[in-house]
């Protein structure tokens, strides 16, 4: 286990950082008219939200990862063809959008009381919600804070305590907050040459599928230094697996092998499996061919197992 707990923090630990690493925001929301869509009357300093699909239709909320942007979401939105009405977070902060109330402070969990605030004023009645990576950490949170407000979970790519990669055997947030404080500093005093060089490697990594790869590093590149350092930070340091039994919502969370050579398929079974123990009644599948960003490597089959999650 001891070596199980290294590889994960070389390995999979290591790819996360490198996505945290950021260039300057900018001011606005990006190409927002460009794409034709509508934002729901919803005031927030920490998130805004795209509205796609038919009134009355399902409502599907959809939350984009660590300085990753609605876009990322395109694809399944397509998919879905006008079934669902999607609501697409877009984290103030990330891509491109203004930091307003992230730019101190943590970010994941008041974004979740965000989303949690926008389902009650939009009358919202029990959405489906997916998130990828710390949009699955959102999402758990979400559903396990707010039970009554969700009727189903999707978490890709995510595991509920990102800490455990950093440390031993029985680490926990206490224990891995003196790295997570180190990480942070790094992350936000690293000059903004090298937060694009990492950028770089970082998308080349957790996309396979090079022509989906100009999307996300844009979205890395225009997203807030001080907001995703913040972020990263949070997400060491959460630990949600004492929380998992609280979700009543029916739950499932698709993954792949860790990015590491020395990763096994068994083992990332594994530390799925052990991660969310404490949610016996999860749904876990893991998506082969593919990279952290599993809607754009495999879309095919992400599809095909959202259209089942919808309708189970």
């Amino acid at each position: 286990m001891i070596r199980t707990a290294s590889i994960l923090a070389s390995g999979a630990a290591a790819l996360l950082l490198a996505s945290a690493l950021p260039a300057l925001a900018q001011d606005g929301h990006v190409n927002h008219a460009a794409h034709g869509h509508a934002h729901a009357a919803f005031a927030s300093n920490r998130l805004h939200v795209r509205v796609d699909g038919p009134e009355g239709a399902p409502d599907l909320i959809l939350i984009p990862g660590l300085s990753s942007s609605p876009e990322v979401w395109q694809g399944a939105v397509d998919h879905l063809a006008d079934r669902y009405r999607v609501h697409r977070i877009h984290v103030q902060g990330f891509a491109g959008a203004p930091a307003d109330g992230n730019a101190t402070g943590p970010v994941a969990a008041p974004v979740a009381e965000e989303i949690a605030r926008y389902i009650r004023e939009q009358g919202l009645t029990k959405p489906a919600v997916v998130g990828h990576s710390m949009g699955g950490t959102m999402g758990m949170m979400l559903a396990a804070r707010h039970p009554d407000l969700v009727g189903k979970l999707m978490v890709v790519d995510m595991i509920p305590f990102m800490g455990a990669m950093f440390g031993p055997p029985g680490t926990t947030a206490e224990s891995v907050a003196p790295v997570a404080d180190q990480v942070f500093a790094a992350q936000s005093t690293a000059p903004r040459d090298q937060y694009l060089a990492q950028a770089q490697a970082a998308v080349t990594g957790m996309i396979k599928t090079e022509a989906a790869r100009p999307g996300p590093l844009k979205d890395v590149e225009t997203s807030d230094q001080q907001v995703s350092a913040a972020a990263f930070r949070e997400l060491i340091l959460t630990d949600l697996r004492p929380e998992l039994g609280r979700i009543t919502a029916p739950t499932e969370v698709l993954y792949v092998k860790f990015n590491d050579p020395r990763m096994t398929d068994a083992i990332t079974d594994m530390i799925y499996q052990a991660s969310f123990a404490n949610l016996p009644g999860a749904r876990l599948k893991r998506i082969d061919g593919s990279a952290h960003f599993i809607m754009l490597d495999q879309p095919t089959a992400f599809y095909s197992d959202l259209d089942a999650f919808l309708a189970r």
